[in-house]
């Protein structure tokens, strides 16, 4: 027979084990209205979504007082201590999905205002999947089911491959002047978002194996080195970086480029890079706020004296270096001299990469 504790324990675990599920609830409605809205036009809907977020911070708040109460009450060890951590990170995912819906909502609003026709069965299809991830991300929580929760993370792989699509989809739209520039920053902002839905659904997996068996996979990729090019527009310099670093297949890297104000990519910077041998077709402009998890980034480079508004200070967690490299797309002299432009920022920017990711690599 139960003891009162063993009774008082289990009475607390199933309370905040509710409180989740409905947390969870409200996140998969928010996500379910979204996709909905992206595949009508639905302002109205997409406005419900952004007010709606209020209720999902107000549960999270809940969640966490009811976990630090159960800390203090129950001062639980082993499995019950397992499993108020894991709660406690798992309700810091679920808030962040109803950020990401509310901003999938206000992206959708953005692009009402402007003549723009995108691929919505392709967003409403990642949209699905990955909903039906974070679904069974929560039931691998509740039912406190490991196997489930590693089915679940082998889901992730599949929608990235859709993301990437969707974007190459999005980009080509825009050079084939169907999409106005405008519509990238809200289009592409959507498919990041929903694909960072299923990368919290994996934590939440991750969490759940952490509560059930102890093992601990919450940082798989923790070895890889990020670098990010930084300058005013992202449309010449860091496009160039980043082909140049992704081109030297170095498995320990990742490289993403950014600009404080993007602007289309300069058609001659495309045609030189295709020249050289560079897969082009991923390359689209990307505003620094865009870019995930900025504060992880091991090493930022400064390709634009602009740059440091956007960082006044050293990153706490970076390196960060300025390179001065002239940009080619502003030369206005002859075409013979726009293209040694071109060949002497090429060169510099390979030197350079080449001798930090060497000097990583040997450390």
């Amino acid at each position: 027979m139960a003891t009162h504790l063993e009774i008082s324990l289990q009475r607390d675990i199933d309370r905040i084990r509710t409180k989740v599920t409905e947390m969870a609830a409200l996140a998969e409605v928010a996500l379910q209205d979204c996709m909905k809205a992206v595949a009508e036009y639905d302002r109205q809907l997409a406005y419900a979504v952004i007010l709606r977020d209020q209720y999902i911070d107000e549960k999270e708040k809940e969640i966490d007082r009811l976990c630090l109460e159960f800390l203090v009450r129950q001062q639980p060890v082993a499995g019950p201590l397992r499993f108020a951590y894991s709660t406690i990170r798992i309700n810091l995912e679920l808030e962040r999905v109803g950020d990401y819906a509310e901003s999938i909502a206000r992206s959708l609003l953005k692009l009402r205002e402007m003549p723009a026709t995108f691929p919505r069965e392709q967003f409403v299809e990642l949209a699905r999947c990955a909903t039906a991830m974070l679904h069974d991300a929560v039931r691998a929580f509740v039912a406190q089911d490991a196997e489930l929760a590693r089915k679940t993370i082998e889901l992730e792989e599949g929608i990235d491959l859709r993301r990437s699509k969707l974007i190459k989809d999005i980009v080509l739209l825009f050079r084939e002047n169907q999409l106005p520039f405008e519509a990238l920053d809200p289009l592409t902002m959507m498919v990041r978002r929903f694909e960072r839905v299923a990368d919290q659904a994996q934590n939440i997996c991750t969490e759940v194996l952490y509560m059930c068996t102890g093992e601990n996979v919450k940082h798989p990729g923790s070895e890889v080195f990020r670098v990010l090019f930084v300058d005013e527009h992202d449309a010449c310099l860091t496009k160039m970086a980043e082909s140049i670093a992704n081109s030297l297949g170095q498995p320990k890297f990742v490289f993403t480029s950014a600009g404080l104000d993007p602007q289309p990519i300069a058609t001659e910077t495309i045609a030189f890079l295709q020249r050289k041998g560079h897969e082009t077709s991923y390359l689209v402009p990307r505003i620094l706020h865009q870019v995930p998890n900025l504060d992880h980034y091991h090493l930022i480079i400064a390709l634009s004296p602009e740059v440091k508004k956007a960082f006044p200070r050293r990153p706490r967690k970076g390196v960060y270096l300025e390179w001065n490299v002239p940009d080619p797309s502003a030369c206005k002299g002859t075409p013979t001299e726009a293209a040694d432009a071109y060949e002497r920022a090429y060169k510099a920017i390979k030197e350079s990469i080449d001798d930090f990711v060497q000097a990583i690599l040997k450390s």
